[in-house]
């Protein structure tokens, strides 16, 4: 019997269905051929294997290589720093004049030494020396400990010593014309002719009055400093949290060129 075109149409419309392939609700004549060659094809391509190369291979991550030793510090510096130190605080400043300065605060780990975050910071109005006396307006090049803070308002959550007191309070302007107020809320003092282990306020000189003292890391006031390192009050609080005594820390103070020697 021979079939009615209309018929055909709907077969064809069936299988195309079963096979998965868009159904057509209208087949125009000699369509239901070109259905049959695409459930064909759809067939062949289901049963063809994919090739291995066609797979999404999977990225090895590498784990980032730590330094096995300090960077920018050259022999003479690292020589300084103690075997024991897990915690250095490395401060360096652009050039010998300069009164600009970054802080990067570094820790041993397991597989060498982990960077943390840059901060900007202050240092002395005439930059850096390897001798610092009172009233040069210089910052000391060279290692210091760091073992005692303090400040005008509470510890923040500090593991260091924490020395609170009122006669923290610094008033008056600096080098260009800014406040000083707040300068001294946050202080960790820098282990250059002091006596470690009592209050930053404390006024023993081991090396004598003329090789100054009193020389902290504290609030930025937005400028030069008579000698001292000042960081943003942020930066304050989150590195006296961030200090520990059992890891040792020191602070490597200079300019690039000195601290690479």
């Amino acid at each position: 019997m021979r079939l009615h075109r209309p018929y055909l149409s709907t077969t064809a419309v069936l299988v195309v269905s079963a096979l998965g392939i868009t159904t057509y609700h209208h087949l125009a004549e000699g369509d239901s051929h070109a259905a049959r060659v695409r459930a064909t094809s759809t067939e062949q391509a289901a049963e063809e294997p994919v090739p291995a190369s066609a797979a999404p291979s999977a990225t090895v991550q590498s784990r980032p290589q730590l330094p096995a030793r300090l960077p920018g510090l050259g022999p003479k510096t690292l020589a300084r720093v103690p075997a024991a130190a897990r915690q250095v605080v490395v401060v360096t400043g652009a050039d010998k004049k300069s009164s600009s300065s970054q802080v990067v605060l570094w820790r041993r780990v397991d597989g060498g030494w982990r960077r943390g975050e840059v901060w900007a910071a202050h240092n002395g109005y005439e930059g850096w020396t390897d001798k610092h006396y009172v009233g040069d307006l210089h910052s000391p090049i060279g290692v210091f400990g760091l073992t005692d803070a303090g400040g005008r308002l509470a510890d923040p959550g500090t593991r260091l010593p924490y020395h609170r007191s009122a006669a923290f309070s610094v008033s008056g302007t600096g080098f260009e014309g800014e406040p000083l107020a707040g300068s001294f809320d946050y202080v960790i003092a820098l282990n250059y002719n002091r006596q470690p282990g009592t209050s930053p306020m404390d006024g023993t000189k081991p090396l004598g009055e003329g090789r100054g003292g009193g020389i902290w890391i504290h609030v930025d006031h937005g400028g030069p400093t008579h000698a001292c390192i000042s960081l943003s009050k942020a930066h304050m609080k989150e590195l006296l949290r961030a200090l520990d005594p059992g890891d040792h820390p020191v602070a490597v103070l200079g300019d690039a060129a000195s601290l690479a020697r």
